[in-house]
């Protein structure tokens, strides 16, 4: 009877992850099915026309500033914030409660975002229709995950590494930077490419913030429009789902790339802590 379960759950478990993966793999195939068509060299270094169709460059450009700018002003934040309330703080019902805000940041609609972006951002700080608009709007929706995921990297430190420093008569600060962060480096690298994938597939919080213009940005306080954004309006404009779905390759590409990169990064930092 035990053996029975056994396999019946093993089964489960199996078929779980196949229709998980199955799902995963009929939705690759079917945006390649529609979109490689349409890749070429003009396709994604060339400029955009709404006339003539065109590339989509300006729109890749505006996409890597939006993650760069939105990773370099959220990670510092949410990292400070994590070692603040894990190794810092005392423990009781105040911590608690900023947790929780924390944790029902990530679950609020993006399109509030976007409109707390398009009234505070663009019209009262006057950034204007801005690249740093959308940029600041999406370090808000991505800070909460930085900080929870810095949060549970820190706890997997084991408390011998705190002890051992703290020993050798190092201070808490030598310890946090030499010992503990280094130590919980591949979990926060986890949830900065978590965060990457939240910034890339954004479209309602860019689109309030950022506008719509496809051109290349002259600075990060001109007006664009993300990959996401113009996979809805190319769509939008023309009704062929092939120019969407070509920009949804270059998407996934996109993101593939970083991810690998900061899987490498995280394998280094293993094998260096050991």
């Amino acid at each position: 009877m035990r053996q029975t379960k056994d396999a019946l759950l093993r089964g489960l478990l199996w078929a779980s992850a196949a229709v998980s993966v199955g799902i995963l793999v009929l939705i690759v195939g079917f945006i390649f099915y529609k979109g490689i068509g349409y890749i070429s060299f003009d396709f994604i270094f060339g400029d955009y026309s709404p006339t003539g169709g065109g590339g989509i460059l300006p729109m890749i450009v505006t996409t890597i500033y939006t993650i760069a700018i939105s990773l370099i002003i959220a990670t510092p934040l949410g990292i400070l914030a994590a070692v603040y309330l894990q190794e810092y703080a005392k423990q009781g019902r105040l911590v608690n409660m900023i947790r929780f805000a924390t944790e029902s940041l990530t679950g609020i609609p993006s399109i509030i975002y976007g409109l707390f972006g398009a009234v505070f951002f663009v019209a009262t700080l006057k950034l204007g229709m801005s690249i740093i608009a959308a940029s600041l709007t999406l370090t808000i929706i991505v800070l909460p995950v930085i900080i929870r995921t810095t949060e549970e990297a820190l706890k997997t430190v084991p408390a011998a590494y705190r002890e051992g420093s703290l020993a050798l008569g190092t201070t808490k600060l030598q310890t946090l930077y030499k010992v503990i962060l280094p130590s919980a480096m591949p979990g926060i690298l986890s949830g900065i490419i978590l965060s990457i994938g939240r910034i890339v597939g954004e479209s309602a919080a860019i689109f309030l913030t950022a506008g719509t213009v496809a051109a290349m940005p002259d600075s990060i306080f001109s007006s664009a429009r993300t990959l996401t954004v113009h996979s809805y309006l190319v769509t939008q404009e023309s009704g062929d789902i092939g120019l969407a779905a070509a920009v949804g390759i270059v998407l996934i590409v996109l993101i593939f790339a970083i991810n690998m990169t900061a899987t490498f990064i995280s394998k280094k930092l293993n094998k260096a802590d050991f």
